[in-house]
């Protein structure tokens, strides 16, 4: 039986339903970026031209790549709200033909106020209490939160107020955090949810793990492609790879942060729920420092599979056509993996629902990042060839590519739990994926076989898609 055979509990075929978000999102989004790009490095001619001298350099410094950030999110927000019409979504959880009185909104929205300021206190005291906050890049990404969080604070009082005046339920999450601090519980039917409680906590923690991450990696991509000079690398295919695959991963940076601070709910891109499971939190943070550090890839920590290697550009120096073909796969590899950024607009972030995505590299595999991710790491360090000759490196660092591979896997797996525990509309994804996506139908299909024969059942489960575990052991 073919894959195409599959079928939904209904018996119907499965459909690919309709993305939550448009290409056209991450596409304005990365014509920004590229607009304030080509400023910067066109900024000293710009000097010149309009009387301010010539003794200007290009806009390569750190808030030069901080200010990427509002020429990436402007277009993105303009996109969707003024063709994607996203504030209208009933999923915003907003209805403009609401429209409360400031006094009667004002006692909830000042429990919620004295949630947020309370959260953001408590985040402040975790970054002050965590060393690695205050060393190497990291300081850049506080420093812009130190400069950040007093105009957040003022601001969020006339936002809170705006949203609660058209909120359909405006006793939300951070309602109920700031209920229970100040005791406002008997307020409403029910009294405090504390699921709701860790619904707000899982969403803010995964905001200042993952934003304070993503400030502090800006500044050097974007300097790097802003002073790159072109001319000087012509004809050697390494660097041209080299560059153009910073550029790509310097894409994916840009948008990946704006899609971790602009959680607004008028954009439609609030966070609707953190990861529940504790395996999905551990699957990821084991990827980022600072977890990650002692554990995978450089030569001292415990995962290493780059003992002894030099990577593809050392091996292949000689063989210019091999170069040229393999920077062009690896180029390939990476585009694929911002372009998954990309589609996402500004909705990006780990650990989180904000939407189901079936468009751009999602219609051919659910993991289209963290497949491109992997086949990056086996071609470009290829760990199997290593400078010393000996053979235990290379074992040791294909096995312990291996392990990362695994842990990428567990971490795809504990995503597509929480997602199918959450949306129907990911459900019926899921399903026409197995069916139908071209690099996910094959291999579940080979999955399924296997399966099959282990289990003694025979070619006849083929063709019935696997249950998903709807929660992962923890």
């Amino acid at each position: 039986m073919s894959a195409n055979s599959l079928s939904t509990a209904s018996g119907r075929p499965p459909v690919l339903p309709k993305s939550d978000v448009s290409s056209g999102v991450g596409l304005a989004g990365l014509l920004g970026l590229a607009v304030w790009i080509l400023f910067c490095r066109a900024f000293p001619a710009i000097a010149e031209m309009v009387g301010l001298g010539d003794g200007y350099g290009v806009l390569s410094g750190p808030y030069a790549s901080l200010t990427a950030m509002a020429f990436t999110a402007g277009p993105m927000a303009l996109w969707s709200l003024l063709v994607d019409k996203v504030h209208l979504r009933a999923s915003t959880g907003l209805d403009w033909n609401i429209k409360r009185s400031v006094e009667e909104v004002l006692p909830v929205s000042t429990v919620k106020i004295v949630g947020l300021w309370a959260t953001w206190a408590i985040i402040a005291g975790l970054y002050c209490i965590c060393r690695w906050y205050w060393d190497g890049p990291y300081l850049f990404a506080m420093d812009v939160l130190s400069l950040a969080i007093l105009p957040m604070v003022f601001l969020a009082v006339p936002y809170v107020i705006w949203l609660d005046r058209h909120m359909v339920e405006p006793h939300d999450s951070t309602w109920h955090f700031g209920a229970m601090l100040l005791g406002r519980g008997g307020e409403i039917e029910g009294g405090i949810d504390l699921d709701a409680v860790k619904k707000h906590w899982r969403a803010w923690i995964i905001k200042a793990f993952f934003g304070a991450f993503m400030i502090s990696i800006l500044p050097g991509g974007f300097a790097y492609v802003v002073e790159a000079d072109p001319s000087a690398m012509a004809g050697n295919p390494f660097e041209i790879a080299m560059l153009l695959i910073t550029l790509l991963f310097l894409v994916d940076v840009q948008i990946g942060t704006v899609g971790y601070l602009f959680t607004l709910r008028p954009l439609d891109a609030h966070i609707r729920s953190g990861n529940p499971f504790v395996a999905g939190w551990l699957a990821a943070l084991l990827c980022y420092p600072p977890f990650v550090w002692g554990i995978i890839g450089g030569n001292n920590q415990i995962l290493s599979y780059e003992a002894n290697v030099e990577g593809w550009g050392f091996w292949m120096a000689n063989q210019p056509a091999l170069l040229w073909v393999w920077g062009a796969w690896l180029v390939f590899l990476t585009a694929v993996y911002a372009w998954a950024t990309v589609v996402f607009g500004i909705r990006f972030s780990n650990l989180t629902y904000r939407g189901v995505l079936t468009n751009g590299p999602y219609r051919f595999t659910r993991h289209p990042a963290y497949l491109s991710k992997n086949l990056f790491w086996w071609c470009s360090v290829l760990p199997f060839l290593v400078t010393s000759g000996s053979a235990t490196d290379a074992i040791r660092n294909t096995f312990f590519l291996l392990v990362v591979n695994g842990i990428y896997y567990w971490r795809a797996r504990t995503e597509e739990a929480h997602l199918l525990s959450e949306d129907p509309k990911y459900r019926e994804y899921y399903d026409w994926m197995e069916a139908n996506g071209f690099v996910t139908a094959p291999l579940s299909a080979l999955k399924r076989k296997l399966i099959g024969r282990l289990s003694g059942r025979g070619r006849g489960s083929a063709g019935v898609a696997e249950p998903m575990a709807q929660e992962p052991a923890e």
